[in-house]
């Protein structure tokens, strides 16, 4: 759901600003290839950062989580 006057977080935002290098990796690689699936599962079930560095760098970078009543 967007909000009117705001923006939605794009996938891989975080990863990418932070030049997260499993990210990095990710980008050189063409999307759903056999290498991209092999590094995305690194990603999934292996990731190097925490929920409490995404969340605060959801704060710094002045993104809202919103929730409806």
């Amino acid at each position: 759901m967007q909000i009117r006057g705001y923006r939605d977080y794009k996938r891989r935002e975080y990863c990418n600003n932070i030049k997260c290098e499993i990210q990095l990796l990710l980008n050189e690689q063409e999307p759903k290839s056999l290498q991209y699936e092999k590094i995305r599962e690194l990603c999934k079930k292996s990731c190097a950062h925490t929920t409490y560095e995404f969340h605060h760098w959801l704060i710094e970078q002045g993104f809202l989580l919103v929730k409806p009543e």
